[in-house]
């Protein structure tokens, strides 16, 4: 199942982001707060999207990285129909 982000909310200092399977059903959601030197990152998604919803936050978080420089730490914590998933660092 293909899933994308459709953005809620964007402001400086967080984002909401809505997650859509290919038919624009809501599958789940994702949230990054940012601080002056972390971004904390809280999402959950449903059940059967596990690999896609990691295929989707790893390269999204590493934009993140790349584009706020001045980012020491990336804080996250990521369910899938309520159990935590680790991203891997050297992903």
């Amino acid at each position: 199942m293909q899933i994308y982000f459709s953005p809620e909310l964007i402001k400086n200092e967080y984002q909401l982001l809505n997650i859509v399977d290919q038919n624009n059903k809501p599958v789940g959601f994702v949230t990054f707060l940012f601080d002056e030197k972390k971004v904390y990152v809280y999402g959950q998604a449903e059940d059967g999207v596990e690999e896609d919803f990691k295929d989707l936050m790893k390269p999204f978080i590493h934009g993140v990285k790349k584009a706020k420089k001045e980012i020491e730490e990336v804080l996250c914590y990521l369910t899938i129909g309520g159990k935590n998933i680790e991203l891997k660092e050297e992903e």
